[in-house]
């Protein structure tokens, strides 16, 4: 029995990144064999265990054949007789197929049969094998790698490959779920538009999101978006949102606030009245095809109706304000106002020359949410009540004293 450590954590080791999650391949052993030693099994689809004292998953070597079943669609076949090679063969990076281990003489040592090394140091992102073709999701692996490490590029001819395959319909058969793991964690990389970029050049992106897709080559007005394309504006939004290291949530809804913008039509550009409506009805359909978790999807739905109205906040009265927070549902959800703000400060810094500039509507937004609060609903509901005030009636009371409360705040009262 021979074990070796596999797979990013060896990537990351020797790229110098931080190390948190080691992965283990276990070559010329048996599960009865781990089992005997004290690993715990907890592999449905193949042989996966858990070491008995730091609790890191150790797998039997495998190898895979693609299937319509299976794990990921593929026969995963485990035997002692399998070689570490050939179990680093069926990894989707040269990167990501690389061990380390001991030698003959015990001293450790790095296993590269396909060349990672080589690419780490290239800084490429390059297939192992032609059996890359099989599995789609690895055309979203290789996207988010990029995202991850920003100064490697995609080897020429695994775009290729990428292409080819999208070209011949493989991406076509991706599963929801698949696709919004892979995009969940593309978005929450370092830098997430390269992302998108290397889905667009291979031609992934229309298949999986032609909401997003169709974005780029769409005017906006420059005076309000001096990088005019919505596209490159969408990028810059994506990219702002990693900067301010917002969680999940605002970048979804800084990737879907603009959808409606692909459907303006072409004699009203560069304008683009009533996209926040046509962007909430696109998000709406997206969620469902992809399975997006409800926060992700609520958050969305909001920032797609109500950024411009945020961004115009400024502009805005008590009684528009109250109205704002009240379909922000931001009265009975405030910390989900915090995330609201948060993705519209990145549509409004994602521009070009604009991603210095403050976001003053956050503290005037917040202001008038703390004169909100200081209103006392439940008196207001007990006097009512001994008035013999009910229903609608009472709704009507208390929002009439929270625009009081904002008007006061703001000096109007």
């Amino acid at each position: 029995m021979q074990i070796y450590m596999v797979g990013g954590a060896v990537r990351d080791r020797l790229l110098g990144r931080p190390v948190n999650d080691h992965d283990w391949v276990v070559v010329g052993a048996t599960p009865e064999q781990m089992v005997a030693q004290g690993y715990l099994p907890v592999g449905r689809d193949f042989p996966v265990f858990l070491h008995p004292q730091t609790r890191e998953e150790y797998a039997l070597a495998r190898t895979e054949r693609k299937s319509g079943r299976g794990y990921r669609g593929f026969v995963v076949q485990t035997s002692p007789d399998v070689t570490l090679e050939e179990d680093l063969s069926r990894r989707d990076l040269t990167i990501n197929a690389i061990a380390i281990g001991a030698d003959s003489t015990g001293a450790e040592a790095i296993f590269d049969p396909h060349g990672g090394v080589r690419d780490l140091r290239d800084k490429l992102l390059r297939h192992v094998t032609h059996a890359f073709h099989d599995d789609p999701v690895r055309i979203l692996r290789v996207a988010r790698f990029a995202a991850r490490f920003t100064d490697f590029s995609v080897a020429p001819e695994t775009m290729a490959l990428m292409r080819s395959m999208v070209a011949h319909g493989e991406a076509d058969h991706l599963v929801a779920e698949r696709v919004w793991q892979e995009l969940a964690r593309g978005l929450m990389e370092e830098k997430p538009s390269r992302m998108f970029e290397v889905l667009r050049q291979c031609g992934a992106l229309q298949v999986v999101l032609p909401e997003v897709d169709r974005l780029w080559g769409v005017p906006q007005r420059p005076d309000y978006h001096p990088e005019i394309d919505t596209g490159v504006h969408l990028m810059m939004v994506l990219d702002m949102a990693a900067r301010l290291q917002a969680p999940l949530a605002v970048r979804f809804a800084c990737l879907t606030h603009d959808l409606g913008k692909g459907t303006t039509p072409q004699d009203v550009l560069p304008r683009h009245i009533g996209h926040e409506q046509r962007s909430a009805q696109l998000l709406k359909g997206l969620s469902e095809r992809l399975r997006v978790p409800t926060d992700c999807r609520e958050l969305a739905d909001v920032v797609a109706r109500e950024h411009g109205n945020i961004h115009r906040s400024g502009e805005l009265g008590a009684a528009a304000l109250v109205r704002l927070l009240e379909r922000c549902d931001a009265i009975r959800k405030p910390a989900r106002l915090d995330e609201i703000l948060l993705a519209c400060e990145c549509d409004a810094r994602g521009r070009l020359h604009f991603e210095a500039s403050p976001y003053p509507q956050r503290a005037r937004i917040n202001g008038a949410l703390a004169a909100v609060q200081t209103v006392a609903t439940s008196v207001i509901a007990a006097h009512a009540a001994s008035k013999g005030v009910t229903g609608q009636k009472v709704g009507e009371l208390i929002h009439a004293a929270r625009v009081e409360a904002v008007a006061r705040w703001l000096g109007q009262g």
